[in-house]
């Protein structure tokens, strides 16, 4: 069974926000305009987090793509109530939609300020809404265990690494009757797909052989908030100085 880690290359990333906007893209994920304001902050399951050091002129900016971590020590499982949010043996931290009663605990519990509290009804964005059927009246939310669902209002969402993509490669790769290859699986989430500087890797962290399995044994390799043991799957390589 693989273990599904990411390896991103911060001396590689440019800051450019194409993972996000592909994130937000792939899987429906709501954006807050203006006029939304007062419905708490932001969706956003890929967010790239800046920060400034130094004094002017001496400047220097760092930016950090933060997705979920999916941790293999997951504090946001232990505290759901009702177990809508689970751990997959593959390592993938995941919300069930359908379970999910909005406690919002899990927010509470996670370190890294990725999980979202949805507020909004789901809806079509205006140029897509033209293209729907008007007899099937609203989108419905579909709920369930993975993929870019529809969700429905009160309920928390979060990055899923894209696992309707991967699911879909491992039904298509075992319709061919072989095994996926490691290039195929690095460009398995939106945000690699779309990364212009290919600072992304997306793979098994158990199989030694792997690129984001060697990638995270380097001497550049930390984690966030690793002292507090949550053992994110999320792995950064250092800029060079």
């Amino acid at each position: 069974m693989p273990r599904w880690g990411m390896v991103i290359d911060l001396d590689k990333c440019t800051a450019c926000q194409a993972c996000t906007v592909a994130c937000l893209a792939e899987n429906n994920v709501p954006f807050a305009g203006p006029e939304e304001t007062g419905l708490g902050r932001a969706i956003l399951w890929h967010e790239v987090i800046g920060r400034i050091e130094g004094e002017y002129p001496n400047l220097r900016a760092t930016f950090i793509p933060r997705p979920c971590m999916h941790c293999d020590n997951p504090p946001c499982v232990k505290v759901c109530p009702v177990g809508a949010t689970y751990r997959r043996e593959d390592g993938l931290v995941m919300q069930d939609y359908d379970q999910c009663i909005g406690c919002r605990m899990c927010i509470a519990a996670c370190p890294y300020e990725v999980r979202y509290f949805n507020w909004r009804d789901p809806q079509w964005p205006e140029p897509m809404d033209r293209y729907r059927n008007p007899d099937q009246g609203p989108p419905q939310p579909t709920g369930g265990r993975g993929g870019p669902d529809v969700r429905p209002r009160g309920v928390v969402e979060k990055c899923t690494f894209c696992v309707h993509r991967l699911e879909k490669a491992k039904r298509k790769a075992q319709k061919e009757h072989r095994e996926l290859t490691e290039q195929e699986v690095t460009l398995l989430p939106a945000c690699n797909q779309t990364c212009p500087a290919s600072a992304r890797y997306f793979g098994d962290l158990d199989n030694p052989k792997s690129t984001v399995s060697q990638l995270a044994r380097s001497a550049r390799a930390f984690s966030l908030l690793e002292d507090l043991g949550t053992e994110p799957k999320v792995i950064y390589l250092k800029e060079g100085r």
